[in-house]
């Protein structure tokens, strides 16, 4: 089964527009080197300034008095190479961005290559930009950085020092991961984390080798035995005929496969609240492979939990066991 995961990141696009910077605190003759901060669920990090604080809407740092922050943005290391086409001269200009400057920054985890420039902002106000781009090992990651042409404190100097000290962890922790999200997981039944929208979903993957990725990074496809992905979406409807027709909609919104022929569809109770069941036959869209679907949705006050499981049709009782017991173990924060 081929899971196209970058698709399932779309709703993080918009950390691409968010604005960046932080400043770089030189230690007292003496004193021992700031340690980097990583944003939750980031494997990247760097040292910020006194009074910069990480950001709780998108990966980095912001300076909310100042009106300038840092966001760190991460890709699979496939899209590097088309990543650098965005960073020429005459694609940064076609972006609004008026160049001062271009050259290498070396830093202890690799070379990078930084721009530098000024752009006008949707408040109408001219902001200082600097944009590093560097591939990481088995990534890629952009830093945007921008601050106020007025904002004196964010010289130059001191932002170059700032990315200097960018650098990278091993791993994510899986705990760290799971405190992005408003819910808890008791039992992952040997799947292991493939990635987290903040605030909002986590995917699921049964693939013994597979390792875990960072919670920022879209991936390539890889084949998989199984997913689950567990999504907070809006809308509670209290009927039952509303709850049909949510289900219906719900249900057609799930992305990677065709021909979809229903098995079941009923209402059902999941953890002592109201929910709504459907089960499914259906193809994997990329290659034609038989698949089997299930969808559980548990109605909230306001809100609604959609769960759904995905697997390979010769080995669907192994996994929906395994796929019911992640489900019962959901909890709200």
């Amino acid at each position: 089964m081929r899971i196209n995961i970058s698709k399932f990141m779309a709703a993080r696009a918009g950390l691409a527009a968010a604005f960046a910077l932080i400043m770089f605190a030189i230690p007292a003759w003496g004193a021992a080197p700031a340690a980097p901060v990583f944003p939750p669920g980031s494997r990247l990090g760097l040292v910020p300034p006194p009074g910069m604080v990480v950001s709780k809407t998108f990966p980095g740092f912001v300076d909310v008095k100042a009106n300038a922050g840092i966001v760190i943005s991460v890709f699979p290391a496939g899209a590097y190479a088309e990543m650098k086409k965005s960073f020429t001269d005459d694609a940064l200009k076609k972006q609004g961005v008026t160049l001062e400057k271009r050259q290498s920054l070396q830093l202890s985890i690799g070379t990078g290559d930084l721009v530098v420039g000024t752009q006008l902002g949707p408040d109408k106000v001219r902001y200082r930009k600097w944009l590093l781009l560097m591939p990481i090992g088995d990534f890629a990651v952009t830093v945007t950085a921008q601050a106020p042409v007025s904002a004196k404190a964010y010289s130059d100097a001191v932002v170059r020092a700032a990315l200097a000290t960018l650098t990278a962890r091993a791993n994510v922790p899986k705990s760290e991961f799971l405190s992005l999200l408003p819910f808890t997981v008791g039992d992952m039944a040997g799947f292991q984390i493939a990635n987290v929208i903040p605030e909002r979903a986590l995917l699921l993957v049964d693939a013994p080798a597979y390792p875990h990725m960072i919670a920022t990074q879209g991936l390539p496809e890889y084949e998989f035995d199984a997913r689950a992905i567990i999504a907070v979406v809006p809308g509670a409807p209290s009927t039952t005929d509303g709850r049909i027709n949510y289900a219906r909609l719900a249900f057609g919104s799930i992305g990677g496969i065709k021909d979809v022929q229903l098995t079941m569809s009923e209402p059902v109770r999941i953890n002592d609240q109201e929910g709504f069941e459907t089960v499914a036959h259906a193809k994997d869209a990329s290659n034609g492979s038989d698949l089997m679907v299930v969808q559980w949705l548990r109605f909230g006050s306001d809100a609604s939990l959609q769960i759904v499981g995905i697997s390979r049709a010769a080995i669907w009782d192994r996994e929906l066991s395994r796929l019911r017991a992640i489900r019962d173990s959901i909890a709200f924060r």
